[in-house]
C-alpha cells in the first residue's frame, strides 16, 4: 500500500477508492484535505451485505443491502482511501457485472451468512441494469 504522504493528487486524476466497503475507480473532482470527492466510472469491488459489526453471521437483527455506488455518482472519500490508477477503465455496467459476479461466487462458498448476502444481491441485481 502506497504512502499517501508521499503521492501526489490532483483534481482530474484517476484514481481508485475505497468508499465503506466497495471499491471504485473515479475521477477526482474536488481535493479538501483530508477528503476528496470522486466521481464513480467503475466498480472493482461490490459492497459486502449483512452486519459488518457481526461479519459473516447471518441471524443478526438487520442484515443490511447495500448497493454499489451509481455511474457518475460522487463520493466523500478520505484520501488515505484514494490512490492514483493507470489503468484503462472498464464500462460502468460490465464493472458492475464483473463486481456482483465475484462477489457472489466468493459467497457461495461461506454458509448461511453467504445465503443471505447472495439474496440481497439477487435482489439487487433486478434494480442494476447491465
Amino acid at each position: 500500500m502506497q504512502n499517501q504522504d508521499k503521492v501526489s493528487l490532483s483534481i482530474g486524476d484517476i484514481v481508485t477508492a475505497t468508499y465503506k466497503t466497495g471499491e471504485y475507480i473515479g475521477e477526482l473532482t474536488e481535493l479538501s484535505s483530508p477528503r476528496g470527492v470522486v466521481k464513480i466510472l467503475a466498480v472493482i469491488k461490490h459492497p459486502t451485505q449483512g452486519d459488518l459489526h457481526q461479519l459473516y453471521e447471518a441471524d443478526v437483527a438487520m442484515f443490511h443491502q447495500r448497493k454499489a455506488l451509481a455511474y457518475t455518482e460522487k463520493a466523500l472519500v478520505p484520501l488515505s482511501a484514494i490512490h492514483p490508477y493507470s489503468g484503462s477503465i472498464p464500462g460502468y455496467k460490465e464493472s458492475l457485472q464483473k463486481a456482483v459476479q465475484l462477489e457472489m461466487e466468493m459467497l457461495s462458498r461461506t454458509g448461511d451468512w453467504a445465503r443471505r448476502a447472495l439474496e440481497q444481491l439477487e435482489e439487487l441485481k433486478k434494480d442494476y441494469t447491465f
